[in-house]
Protein backbone atom coordinates (compact mmCIF):
# COMPACT_ATOMS: atom_id res chain seq x y z
CA UNK A 1 0.00 0.00 0.00
CA UNK A 2 1.28 3.46 -0.98
CA UNK A 3 2.57 6.40 2.03
CA UNK A 4 1.04 9.31 -0.55
CA UNK A 5 3.17 12.21 0.44
CA UNK A 6 2.99 14.69 -2.73
CA UNK A 7 0.06 16.81 -0.95
CA UNK A 8 1.53 19.78 -2.11
CA UNK A 9 0.42 18.56 -5.32
CA UNK A 10 -3.11 17.31 -5.03
CA UNK A 11 -4.48 16.43 -1.84
CA UNK A 12 -5.08 12.72 -1.49
CA UNK A 13 -7.19 10.84 -0.40
CA UNK A 14 -9.87 13.07 0.28
CA UNK A 15 -13.02 12.79 2.66
CA UNK A 16 -15.29 10.25 1.88
CA UNK A 17 -17.99 13.41 1.62
CA UNK A 18 -16.07 15.12 -0.95
CA UNK A 19 -16.44 11.92 -3.04
CA UNK A 20 -19.89 11.80 -2.49
CA UNK A 21 -21.38 15.18 -3.01
CA UNK A 22 -19.04 15.22 -6.63
CA UNK A 23 -21.24 11.38 -7.03
CA UNK A 24 -24.70 12.89 -5.87
CA UNK A 25 -24.42 15.95 -8.61
CA UNK A 26 -23.27 13.92 -11.67
CA UNK A 27 -25.98 10.90 -10.45
CA UNK A 28 -28.96 13.18 -9.21
CA UNK A 29 -28.76 16.63 -9.72
CA UNK A 30 -26.97 17.29 -13.46
CA UNK A 31 -28.08 20.86 -15.05
CA UNK A 32 -26.11 23.96 -15.68
CA UNK A 33 -25.86 26.54 -13.10
CA UNK A 34 -27.88 29.90 -14.59
CA UNK A 35 -29.21 28.07 -18.03
CA UNK A 36 -32.91 28.36 -17.50
CA UNK A 37 -35.25 28.21 -15.04
CA UNK A 38 -35.69 23.98 -15.31
CA UNK A 39 -35.33 22.76 -11.35
CA UNK A 40 -32.07 21.19 -12.12
CA UNK A 41 -30.68 24.44 -13.04
CA UNK A 42 -32.19 25.97 -10.13
CA UNK A 43 -30.42 22.90 -7.84
CA UNK A 44 -26.82 22.90 -10.05
CA UNK A 45 -26.96 27.44 -9.04
CA UNK A 46 -28.06 26.65 -5.46
CA UNK A 47 -24.62 24.54 -5.42
CA UNK A 48 -22.82 27.65 -6.55
CA UNK A 49 -24.42 29.88 -4.05
CA UNK A 50 -23.57 27.13 -0.72
CA UNK A 51 -20.28 27.10 -2.24
CA UNK A 52 -19.39 30.90 -2.80
CA UNK A 53 -21.03 31.50 1.13
CA UNK A 54 -18.86 29.06 2.76
CA UNK A 55 -15.53 30.43 1.05
CA UNK A 56 -16.84 33.80 1.91
CA UNK A 57 -17.26 32.73 5.55
CA UNK A 58 -13.87 31.05 5.94
CA UNK A 59 -12.07 33.96 4.34
CA UNK A 60 -14.23 36.21 6.08
CA UNK A 61 -15.18 37.70 2.61
CA UNK A 62 -18.32 40.28 3.39
CA UNK A 63 -19.97 39.89 -0.02
CA UNK A 64 -19.34 36.39 -1.09
CA UNK A 65 -20.39 37.91 -5.12
CA UNK A 66 -16.76 38.83 -5.04
CA UNK A 67 -15.57 35.46 -5.28
CA UNK A 68 -14.79 33.97 -8.85
CA UNK A 69 -14.47 30.48 -9.73
CA UNK A 70 -11.94 29.43 -11.69
CA UNK A 71 -10.72 26.08 -12.97
CA UNK A 72 -7.51 26.31 -10.48
CA UNK A 73 -5.00 28.84 -9.06
CA UNK A 74 -3.55 29.33 -11.89
CA UNK A 75 -6.32 30.79 -14.16
CA UNK A 76 -7.26 32.82 -10.88
CA UNK A 77 -3.42 34.30 -10.78
CA UNK A 78 -3.97 34.82 -14.76
CA UNK A 79 -6.81 36.89 -14.50
CA UNK A 80 -6.03 38.79 -11.36
CA UNK A 81 -2.45 40.28 -12.75
CA UNK A 82 -3.72 40.41 -16.85
CA UNK A 83 -6.77 42.29 -15.59
CA UNK A 84 -5.28 44.98 -13.18
CA UNK A 85 -1.56 45.46 -14.38
CA UNK A 86 -1.30 48.09 -17.36
CA UNK A 87 2.27 49.19 -19.08
CA UNK A 88 3.73 51.74 -17.02
CA UNK A 89 2.91 49.88 -13.94
CA UNK A 90 5.01 48.41 -11.41
CA UNK A 91 4.26 45.01 -9.42
CA UNK A 92 6.57 43.20 -6.58
CA UNK A 93 6.80 39.75 -5.89
CA UNK A 94 9.43 37.58 -3.93
CA UNK A 95 11.72 36.02 -5.47
CA UNK A 96 10.51 32.38 -3.85
CA UNK A 97 7.32 32.65 -6.91
CA UNK A 98 5.58 29.93 -8.46
CA UNK A 99 5.43 30.03 -12.32
CA UNK A 100 1.69 30.67 -12.22
CA UNK A 101 3.13 34.32 -11.02
CA UNK A 102 6.74 34.05 -12.73
CA UNK A 103 5.37 33.29 -16.37
CA UNK A 104 2.24 35.97 -17.01
CA UNK A 105 4.49 38.96 -15.15
CA UNK A 106 7.62 37.71 -17.49
CA UNK A 107 5.57 37.60 -20.28
CA UNK A 108 4.17 40.94 -18.93
CA UNK A 109 7.55 42.53 -18.47
CA UNK A 110 8.33 42.22 -22.19
CA UNK A 111 4.85 44.38 -22.77
CA UNK A 112 5.81 47.54 -20.53
CA UNK A 113 5.11 45.79 -17.04
CA UNK A 114 7.97 46.66 -14.46
CA UNK A 115 8.62 43.54 -12.35
CA UNK A 116 10.53 43.82 -9.02
CA UNK A 117 11.90 40.76 -6.98
CA UNK A 118 12.82 40.54 -3.61
CA UNK A 119 15.49 38.61 -2.51
CA UNK A 120 14.74 35.99 -0.08
CA UNK A 121 16.94 34.36 2.45
CA UNK A 122 18.68 30.57 1.09
CA UNK A 123 15.70 29.09 3.07
CA UNK A 124 13.18 30.99 1.77
CA UNK A 125 12.43 33.36 4.28
CA UNK A 126 12.02 36.97 3.55
CA UNK A 127 12.37 40.88 5.04
CA UNK A 128 9.20 42.66 4.95
CA UNK A 129 10.78 45.75 5.22
CA UNK A 130 12.93 44.95 1.54
CA UNK A 131 9.28 45.13 0.08
CA UNK A 132 8.90 49.05 1.17
CA UNK A 133 12.38 49.65 -0.25
CA UNK A 134 11.29 48.67 -3.42
CA UNK A 135 7.66 50.82 -3.53
CA UNK A 136 7.63 53.85 -6.67
CA UNK A 137 5.41 56.29 -7.90
CA UNK A 138 3.87 53.82 -10.23
CA UNK A 139 3.76 50.67 -7.78
CA UNK A 140 0.37 49.39 -8.22
CA UNK A 141 0.21 45.76 -6.89
CA UNK A 142 2.65 43.80 -4.39
CA UNK A 143 1.63 39.61 -5.10
CA UNK A 144 3.42 37.14 -2.76
CA UNK A 145 2.98 33.23 -1.88
CA UNK A 146 1.76 32.55 1.64
CA UNK A 147 4.08 29.74 1.54
CA UNK A 148 6.46 28.05 -0.58
CA UNK A 149 5.57 24.76 -2.51
CA UNK A 150 9.46 24.32 -2.48
CA UNK A 151 10.51 24.51 0.75
CA UNK A 152 7.27 25.42 2.71
CA UNK A 153 8.36 28.62 4.07
CA UNK A 154 5.59 30.83 5.40
CA UNK A 155 5.94 34.37 4.39
CA UNK A 156 5.07 37.24 6.50
CA UNK A 157 1.99 38.40 4.60
CA UNK A 158 0.42 40.39 7.71
CA UNK A 159 3.39 42.75 7.93
CA UNK A 160 3.51 43.13 4.01
CA UNK A 161 0.29 43.49 3.50
CA UNK A 162 0.68 46.70 6.13
CA UNK A 163 3.59 48.08 4.13
CA UNK A 164 1.39 48.14 1.10
CA UNK A 165 -1.54 49.40 2.79
CA UNK A 166 0.34 52.50 4.31
CA UNK A 167 1.70 52.90 0.42
CA UNK A 168 -1.27 52.90 -0.85
CA UNK A 169 -0.42 49.92 -2.91
CA UNK A 170 -2.89 46.66 -3.29
CA UNK A 171 -2.07 43.50 -1.84
CA UNK A 172 -2.36 40.15 -3.40
CA UNK A 173 -1.97 36.79 -2.08
CA UNK A 174 -1.09 33.23 -3.60
CA UNK A 175 -2.84 30.67 -1.43
CA UNK A 176 -2.15 27.23 -3.10
CA UNK A 177 -0.06 26.44 -0.06
CA UNK A 178 -2.43 27.71 2.75
CA UNK A 179 -6.10 27.96 2.02
CA UNK A 180 -7.41 25.36 4.14
CA UNK A 181 -4.47 24.71 6.29
CA UNK A 182 -3.56 28.48 7.58
CA UNK A 183 -5.68 30.82 8.62
CA UNK A 184 -6.68 33.47 5.84
CA UNK A 185 -9.07 36.33 6.89
CA UNK A 186 -9.06 39.35 4.16
CA UNK A 187 -10.40 42.06 6.17
CA UNK A 188 -7.72 41.39 9.80
CA UNK A 189 -4.79 40.49 6.72
CA UNK A 190 -5.51 43.42 4.53
CA UNK A 191 -5.79 41.02 1.47
CA UNK A 192 -7.14 42.81 -1.82
CA UNK A 193 -7.22 39.89 -4.00
CA UNK A 194 -7.10 35.89 -2.81
CA UNK A 195 -6.04 33.50 -4.97
CA UNK A 196 -6.92 29.89 -3.97
CA UNK A 197 -6.83 26.55 -5.45
CA UNK A 198 -9.38 23.58 -4.38
CA UNK A 199 -7.87 20.59 -4.66
CA UNK A 200 -4.70 21.39 -2.36
CA UNK A 201 -5.25 21.66 1.25
CA UNK A 202 -9.31 22.47 0.84
CA UNK A 203 -9.50 18.83 0.00
CA UNK A 204 -11.53 19.44 -2.99
CA UNK A 205 -11.37 18.15 -6.15
CA UNK A 206 -9.18 19.11 -9.47
CA UNK A 207 -10.78 21.76 -11.68
CA UNK A 208 -11.55 24.15 -8.85
CA UNK A 209 -10.37 27.17 -7.68
CA UNK A 210 -10.91 30.92 -7.53
CA UNK A 211 -10.28 34.53 -7.27
CA UNK A 212 -11.56 37.39 -4.47
CA UNK A 213 -11.42 40.64 -5.08
CA UNK A 214 -12.11 43.84 -2.87
CA UNK A 215 -15.06 45.33 -3.51
CA UNK A 216 -14.35 48.46 -5.81
CA UNK A 217 -10.68 47.05 -7.41
CA UNK A 218 -11.37 47.04 -11.54
CA UNK A 219 -9.91 43.91 -13.23
CA UNK A 220 -11.01 43.23 -16.20
CA UNK A 221 -12.46 39.52 -17.73
CA UNK A 222 -9.47 36.84 -18.88
CA UNK A 223 -12.09 35.62 -21.14
CA UNK A 224 -15.91 36.24 -22.35
CA UNK A 225 -18.75 34.40 -23.15
CA UNK A 226 -21.99 32.54 -21.78
CA UNK A 227 -22.84 33.35 -18.39
CA UNK A 228 -26.40 32.62 -17.92
CA UNK A 229 -27.37 36.84 -17.18
CA UNK A 230 -27.35 39.59 -19.75
CA UNK A 231 -27.53 37.34 -22.94
CA UNK A 232 -29.42 40.08 -24.56
CA UNK A 233 -26.72 42.13 -24.42
CA UNK A 234 -22.81 41.69 -26.93
CA UNK A 235 -21.22 43.37 -24.00
CA UNK A 236 -19.85 41.06 -21.24
CA UNK A 237 -21.77 41.73 -17.87
CA UNK A 238 -19.48 43.78 -15.58
CA UNK A 239 -20.90 42.35 -12.53
CA UNK A 240 -19.27 40.06 -10.13
CA UNK A 241 -19.16 36.95 -10.42
CA UNK A 242 -20.43 37.14 -13.97
CA UNK A 243 -17.84 39.48 -15.25
CA UNK A 244 -15.27 36.97 -14.24
CA UNK A 245 -17.01 33.13 -14.77
CA UNK A 246 -17.75 32.60 -18.26
CA UNK A 247 -19.22 28.94 -20.16
CA UNK A 248 -20.44 26.50 -17.85
CA UNK A 249 -18.70 25.71 -14.47
CA UNK A 250 -17.26 22.95 -12.98
CA UNK A 251 -20.61 22.39 -10.91
CA UNK A 252 -19.94 18.86 -9.64
CA UNK A 253 -16.41 19.76 -8.52
CA UNK A 254 -17.73 22.60 -6.99
CA UNK A 255 -19.93 20.41 -4.85
CA UNK A 256 -16.99 18.70 -3.59
CA UNK A 257 -15.25 21.96 -2.98
CA UNK A 258 -18.29 22.46 -0.76
CA UNK A 259 -17.90 19.57 0.92
CA UNK A 260 -14.21 20.35 1.28
CA UNK A 261 -15.00 23.25 2.65
CA UNK A 262 -17.30 22.12 5.50
CA UNK A 263 -14.81 18.91 6.52
CA UNK A 264 -12.70 21.39 7.38
CA UNK A 265 -14.66 23.64 9.51
CA UNK A 266 -16.17 20.63 10.76
CA UNK A 267 -12.65 19.17 12.14
CA UNK A 268 -10.75 22.60 12.57
CA UNK A 269 -8.24 24.34 10.81
CA UNK A 270 -6.30 24.67 14.12
CA UNK A 271 -6.32 20.76 14.42
CA UNK A 272 -5.25 19.78 10.70
CA UNK A 273 -2.52 22.55 11.21
CA UNK A 274 -1.22 21.06 14.42
CA UNK A 275 -1.53 17.37 12.28
CA UNK A 276 0.51 18.95 10.04
CA UNK A 277 3.12 20.12 12.35
CA UNK A 278 4.04 17.00 14.20
CA UNK A 279 4.12 15.39 10.77
CA UNK A 280 6.37 17.64 9.72
CA UNK A 281 8.73 18.10 12.86
CA UNK A 282 9.32 14.55 12.74
CA UNK A 283 10.38 14.24 9.21
CA UNK A 284 12.78 17.28 9.37
CA UNK A 285 14.28 15.96 12.55
CA UNK A 286 14.43 12.28 11.15
CA UNK A 287 15.99 12.97 7.87
CA UNK A 288 18.58 16.11 9.40
CA UNK A 289 20.15 12.41 11.70
CA UNK A 290 20.69 11.02 8.04
CA UNK A 291 24.23 11.06 6.60
CA UNK A 292 24.44 12.84 3.41
CA UNK A 293 20.81 14.33 3.48
CA UNK A 294 20.41 17.68 2.84
CA UNK A 295 17.61 20.04 3.87
CA UNK A 296 16.21 23.17 2.76
CA UNK A 297 13.89 25.11 3.84
CA UNK A 298 13.29 26.62 7.60
CA UNK A 299 13.40 23.21 9.41
CA UNK A 300 10.72 24.01 11.63
CA UNK A 301 6.61 22.93 11.61
CA UNK A 302 5.77 26.14 13.22
CA UNK A 303 7.61 27.99 10.40
CA UNK A 304 6.53 25.82 7.26
CA UNK A 305 3.25 24.15 5.45
CA UNK A 306 4.33 20.31 5.32
CA UNK A 307 6.21 20.65 2.71
CA UNK A 308 10.15 18.99 2.80
CA UNK A 309 12.31 19.39 0.19
CA UNK A 310 15.76 17.69 0.41
CA UNK A 311 18.48 15.52 -1.29
CA UNK A 312 21.32 12.91 -1.09
CA UNK A 313 24.78 14.13 -1.84
CA UNK A 314 26.45 12.43 -4.92
CA UNK A 315 22.39 11.11 -5.73
CA UNK A 316 19.71 13.16 -8.54
CA UNK A 317 16.48 13.59 -6.90
CA UNK A 318 15.24 12.24 -9.94
CA UNK A 319 17.01 8.64 -9.04
CA UNK A 320 15.53 9.54 -4.65
CA UNK A 321 11.91 9.79 -6.06
CA UNK A 322 11.96 6.80 -7.79
CA UNK A 323 13.63 4.21 -5.41
CA UNK A 324 11.27 6.32 -2.60
CA UNK A 325 8.21 4.89 -5.19
CA UNK A 326 8.88 1.68 -6.97
CA UNK A 327 11.04 0.38 -3.43
CA UNK A 328 9.23 2.08 -0.82
CA UNK A 329 5.84 2.77 -2.26
CA UNK A 330 6.22 6.29 -0.97
CA UNK A 331 4.97 8.79 -3.41
CA UNK A 332 6.68 11.46 -3.83
CA UNK A 333 8.06 14.19 -6.30
CA UNK A 334 11.16 15.38 -7.47
CA UNK A 335 12.42 18.14 -9.47
CA UNK A 336 11.81 21.94 -9.56
CA UNK A 337 8.19 21.66 -8.76
CA UNK A 338 7.30 24.45 -10.97
CA UNK A 339 9.17 27.02 -9.60
CA UNK A 340 12.83 27.71 -10.93
CA UNK A 341 12.67 31.19 -9.12
CA UNK A 342 12.89 28.88 -5.89
CA UNK A 343 15.06 26.77 -6.68
CA UNK A 344 17.63 29.37 -8.21
CA UNK A 345 17.12 31.50 -5.14
CA UNK A 346 18.00 28.33 -2.57
CA UNK A 347 20.66 27.26 -4.74
CA UNK A 348 19.07 24.07 -6.36
CA UNK A 349 18.49 25.19 -9.70
CA UNK A 350 20.46 23.17 -11.22
CA UNK A 351 19.28 19.93 -9.42
CA UNK A 352 16.57 20.53 -8.08
CA UNK A 353 14.88 18.44 -5.03
CA UNK A 354 13.10 15.60 -3.67
CA UNK A 355 10.16 16.63 -2.20
CA UNK A 356 7.86 15.01 0.57
CA UNK A 357 4.75 16.85 1.54
CA UNK A 358 2.44 14.67 3.86
CA UNK A 359 -1.16 15.80 4.80
CA UNK A 360 -3.98 15.18 7.21
CA UNK A 361 -4.66 11.74 6.61
CA UNK A 362 -1.03 10.77 6.95
CA UNK A 363 0.19 9.08 10.22
CA UNK A 364 3.44 9.51 12.32
CA UNK A 365 3.97 5.87 11.48
CA UNK A 366 4.10 6.63 7.61
CA UNK A 367 6.50 9.66 8.15
CA UNK A 368 8.90 6.80 10.62
CA UNK A 369 8.41 4.29 7.44
CA UNK A 370 9.62 7.00 4.83
CA UNK A 371 12.52 8.39 7.20
CA UNK A 372 13.65 4.58 7.38
CA UNK A 373 13.50 4.68 3.41
CA UNK A 374 15.64 7.10 3.20
CA UNK A 375 18.22 6.15 5.47
CA UNK A 376 18.22 2.96 3.35
CA UNK A 377 18.73 4.89 -0.04
CA UNK A 378 21.04 7.16 1.41
CA UNK A 379 23.49 4.34 2.73
CA UNK A 380 22.69 2.11 -0.70
CA UNK A 381 20.89 -0.88 1.46
CA UNK A 382 18.82 -1.32 -1.02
Amino acid sequence: MNIYLNNAATSFPKPESVYRSIDEFNRFMGGSPGRGSIQNSIEAGSVLFNAREALAEFFNIGDSSQIAFSLNVTEAINTALKGLLRPGDHVITSSMEHNSVARPLHGMSGAGVEWTRVRCAPDGSLDPNDFKKEIRGNTRLICILHASNVTGTIMPIDEVSEIARDSGVLFMVDAAQTAGVLPLDVEQQGIDLLAFTGHKSMLGPQGTGGLYIRPGIEVGSLKEGGTGSSSENLEHPDFMPDHLESGTPNTPGIAGLLAGVEFIKSTGLDRIRSHEMRLTDLLVEGLREIPGVKLYGPGSGAKQTAVVSFNIEGMACSKVGQYLENLYHVVNRSGLHCSPLAHQNIGTLQIGTCRLSPGWFNTEEEIVQTIRAVYRIARNLN
